[in-house]
C-alpha cells in the first residue's frame, strides 16, 4: 500500500506539473491574468474554521496566495494517491479514460469547493472560461494516470 501512495504522489506531482505549465501557457498566450480563486478560496475556508490568515495587506495577500497554490498542488497530490489506490485495488481503465476520469476528478476537488464558497460559479461560466479549466486539468488527468500505467508496467 505504501508504493502505491507514494507512486500516485509521484503521478499527481507530475500531473500538477503539467496542469501548472498549461495554465501558465495559456495566460503567456492570452495575457490573461493569474486566477485569484484559489487564494480566495483558502481565505474563506481558513474564515470559516476560525482561523483567518494573518496579515495586513500584501503581506496577507503574499500568504494567500502561496497558500492557494499549495493548496493545488495538495489536491493535485491527493487526486493521484486516490486513484493509483484505485487502481491498486483492481480498477484499471485505459490509459485515455483513466486519465479523463482523474482530470475530472481533480477539476471536481478544486471547483467544487470554490463553488460552495461563493467564490466562483461555473454555472455562469463563459466557453474561455470553461475551456481554461478543462484543458489543464484534461492534461493533469492523462499525465498522472499515464505515469500511474507506466509505473504499474514497471513493476
Amino acid at each position: 500500500m505504501m508504493q502505491s501512495i507514494v507512486r500516485g504522489g509521484a503521478a499527481g506531482a507530475a500531473g500538477t506539473t503539467v496542469l501548472n505549465a498549461v495554465t501558465y501557457a495559456d495566460m503567456a498566450l492570452r495575457g490573461r491574468p493569474a486566477s485569484q480563486a484559489p487564494a480566495q478560496t483558502v481565505d474563506k475556508m481558513a474564515h470559516e474554521a476560525g482561523h483567518p490568515v494573518p496579515g495586513t495587506d500584501d503581506t496577507r495577500d503574499n500568504r494567500l496566495s502561496g497558500l492557494g497554490a499549495l493548496s493545488g498542488i495538495a489536491v493535485g497530490c491527493g487526486v493521484g494517491v486516490a486513484v493509483s489506490l484505485t487502481r491498486s485495488i483492481g480498477i484499471r481503465l485505459p490509459w485515455w479514460l483513466g486519465g479523463a476520469v482523474t482530470g475530472a476528478l481533480a477539476m471536481t476537488a478544486t471547483d467544487l469547493p470554490m463553488a460552495r464558497l461563493g467564490v466562483s460559479d461555473p454555472k455562469g461560466w463563459s466557453a474561455k472560461e470553461w475551456a481554461s479549466d478543462v484543458v489543464p486539468h484534461l492534461m493533469y488527468g492523462l499525465t498522472t494516470y499515464g505515469v500511474l500505467t507506466a509505473a504499474d508496467r514497471r513493476a
